[in-house]
């Protein structure tokens, strides 16, 4: 079997495809044939030893997160998925190993899939979508009838808070490039603004949630959004920006928290067109490296990037 890892915290020139022999299956584990996996920027930021206090200094370590498979095995206390369920899920931070013929997985962060869903879509949804539902569930508790500003909302976290927001009732306006505000509107969002040429006067007052998924709107931006009573959700704060965010009630950080619930929900809408994340390029675990280190380094393709299995 063979894996994409590395043998030291750095950049991309680190990452190896490299054969591996898998562990059993522990307490509460899966083992997972994967049939594919997605990028996210958490994959290279653990790779550079940004989670290192989680991560530690054990190598090799495996790449990878997002994935969808085929479970060919299960360990003690394993209670809901039986050998040869369909199911989507992420890997820890601390093991990794999503870029892998097989992988083992907590059965705390799997869910099964959805019949109507195909592998690689299954394997665009667990990151993204959701910190897109922690922020706007367990964070901001949106309820119908609300609006949401979803700054960047053609990112993944942003596309899937907006498709989210939608679903649950809200009224979503969404900003990004100028050049794609037209894929925007076809989404459905109420209206679509440029986020290069981002005019805040006209929007001042107007949201109960403001989803800030580029971590570019200032604190004072962001409060001005604002109804009374609404919060500010972000994603990658700057330290400056995380110190105010720990001294205000009105802003709130977001990660991602995988349960067996939560991603059971996403790929049902996924499963219904309700919650689409668009695949810029698919390729095979012996030609990923390149791709991952161009994703990297210069934030192509136009959608995920999925590592496939025939």
């Amino acid at each position: 079997m063979k894996r994409i890892q590395y043998h030291r915290y750095g950049g991309p020139a680190t990452m190896q495809l490299d054969e591996f022999e898998l562990d059993k299956p522990g307490k509460g584990q899966l083992v997972v044939r994967t049939k594919a996996a997605s990028a996210n920027p958490i994959d290279w930021k653990i790779r550079k030893g940004a989670v290192r206090f989680i991560t530690g200094r054990r190598f090799p370590r495996a790449m990878g997160s997002d994935f969808s498979g085929v479970v060919e095995a299960v360990g003690p206390s394993v209670m809901r998925i039986k050998i040869g369920d369909e199911v989507l899920g992420t890997t820890s931070m601390r093991a990794g190993g999503a870029f892998a013929d097989k992988l083992i997985a907590d059965e705390k962060l799997v869910a099964l899939k959805p019949s109507g869903l195909s592998f690689p879509q299954a394997a665009t949804l667990p990151i993204v979508g959701t910190t897109a539902w922690c922020g706007l569930v367990d964070k901001a508790q949106l309820k119908s009838g609300q609006s949401v500003f979803v700054h960047g909302c053609l990112g993944g976290v942003g596309r899937a808070a907006a498709q989210l927001a939608m679903f649950l009732g809200s009224r979503v306006v969404g900003s990004c490039r100028g050049a794609t505000m037209d894929e925007a509107r076809r989404l459905g969002l109420h209206h679509v603004v440029d986020f290069e040429q981002l005019e805040i006067g006209p929007l001042k007052h107007q949201f109960d949630v403001v989803f800030d998924t580029a971590g570019t709107l200032s604190l004072k931006e962001g409060r001005s959004l604002l109804k009374p009573g609404g919060v500010v959700l972000d994603i990658n704060p700057s330290p400056r920006k995380l110190f105010g965010i720990m001294l205000s009630s009105k802003h709130k950080m977001v990660v991602a928290k995988p349960t067996p619930g939560v991603l059971a929900r996403l790929a049902d809408m996924a499963a219904l067109e309700k919650l689409l994340l668009p695949i810029g390029k698919t390729v095979s675990l012996y030609n990923a490296i390149p791709s991952l280190a161009a994703l990297e380094l210069h934030s192509a393709p136009k959608g995920k990037l999925v590592i496939t299995w025939n």
